[in-house]
């Protein structure tokens, strides 16, 4: 491919669930501090993909972020990182999960048990999955992606023109917008803000794969920088434009935000696209797995019994786990910060900063320049603050978690309420 479809590719890449939760970032410390954290990520995780393309033509045999483990640290990394990589698709396939029941109960005005529709959407996400082909689960992740952009710049309509956000008090009760620009948080606030910016942004490890496929891998900088200024740009409109308009209304998933009309072709135009998110998460996850419990068997690529058998019950259990995830943790805008604090740092950032260190450090004894102690300073710095991050935000979203329980914001684990609420 060229440069130009590689960034098409590379958009599809990061625009996915974390858009969704872009807003809470200002909701947390403030507009100014909100806008300035999403665009502060966006520089680390372009950083970020800089790296992957260097260390992609140091490597040219890496093709995933399982061989970058193999790269780093022989057979045992390989195997790390196919499971680090593993568990964060699966739990960002519990994630998709959840805005699915929340567009299902927003259409059908709570029409049955939230499980149920948790059920149908897991059925559904993993039968599709099961596609083996990725290029036809691609299309339907292109598909989903223009969905969801088409209904995220339909809330922004929706937004400014609504008489008041769904979660305010209802008419004819007067409403009162608490939007700020400088919000006086405490800390964890400030690591929810960051951690929420982690989730639109973490998608750099499937960079690898774009890298393979283009014509010229030079031009994967042209690429990078293309797809980064949009997504940030994105990010940072859309957190303002519907923080500006909700205020403390503002609802998680942000599809949630507009009046009870707009609310409904918002969640109805976005549904395809979360279908496919959970749709192509799934598939990759039990991608991950069928190759390696199938890598030295004729079964791999034999269309039998074996093989079918495999693939089939691979995609069913990445999906029962992510299914278990969902119903155990019901909160979007908590459990996806919880999963990219878990995993998006550690792969964004850590890691990142580990490729670099490996592929240049030894060059410190050849007297090397200042320019190589700035990029060595930085990559150490990624992979602190990866490592702050990574703890801090995790314990964040149980932090938030254990009050949402006590709040009794959907009720219990496996539960029946209504979350559209």
């Amino acid at each position: 491919m060229g440069w130009i479809k590689a960034a098409v590719i590379l958009l599809k890449t990061q625009i996915a669930l974390g858009v969704l939760a872009m807003p809470t970032a200002l909701q947390s410390v403030g507009a100014v501090p909100g806008a300035l954290v999403i665009f502060g990520i966006g520089l680390i995780t372009s950083w970020a993909g800089y790296v992957v393309g260097t260390f992609k033509r140091n490597h040219p045999e890496v093709y995933s972020m399982a061989d970058v483990g193999g790269v780093l640290a022989g057979k045992m990394g390989h195997e790390v990182f196919t499971a680090i990589y593993a568990a964060f698709m699966i739990s960002l396939t519990g994630v998709a999960l959840l805005p699915i029941t929340i567009a299902f109960n927003t259409l059908s005005d709570h029409a049955t048990c939230t499980l149920v529709w948790m059920v149908l959407a897991a059925v559904v996400c993993c039968a599709l999955a099961s596609i083996q082909t990725l290029n036809k689960v691609s299309l339907i992740g292109s598909v989903g992606i223009a969905c969801i952009l088409i209904a995220i710049f339909t809330l922004l309509i929706a937004v400014g023109v609504q008489e008041r956000p769904a979660t305010a008090p209802p008419a004819p009760a007067p409403w009162f917008k608490d939007m700020v620009a400088f919000k006086k948080a405490n800390f964890w606030d400030g690591v929810n803000a960051m951690s929420t910016a982690v989730a639109g942004l973490c998608g750099t490890p499937a960079f690898f794969s774009v890298i393979s496929e283009m014509k010229n891998p030079k031009d994967y900088n042209k690429s990078l920088a293309v797809c980064q200024t949009i997504v940030v740009s994105t990010y940072v409109t859309v957190a303002v434009v519907v923080y500006y308009f909700c205020g403390q209304y503002l609802a998680s998933p942000a599809l949630g935000s507009a009046g009870p009309l707009l609310k409904k072709v918002c969640y109805g135009i976005a549904l395809p696209g979360l279908l496919a998110t959970g749709i192509l998460y799934c598939h990759i996850a039990a991608k991950l797995v069928f190759v390696r419990l199938m890598r030295k068997s004729e079964h791999l690529t034999a269309h039998t019994k074996t093989h079918w058998s495999v693939w089939l019950a691979t995609t069913s259990v990445c999906m029962l786990l992510g299914f278990i995830l969902a119903n155990s943790i019901p909160f979007f805008g908590n459990l996806i910060v919880l999963v990219c604090a878990l995993f998006g740092t550690l792969m964004c950032m850590q890691f990142t900063g580990w490729m670099w260190l490996y592929d240049n450090w030894g060059r410190r004894k050849e007297s090397p320049d200042w320019k190589f102690w700035i990029a060595a300073g930085l990559n150490w710095l990624l992979i602190v603050f990866g490592t702050f991050l990574m703890i801090s935000g995790v314990v964040s979203s149980c932090l938030g978690i254990r009050d949402s329980f006590r709040a009794g914001t959907i009720g219990r684990p496996f539960s029946c309420a209504d979350n559209s609420k």
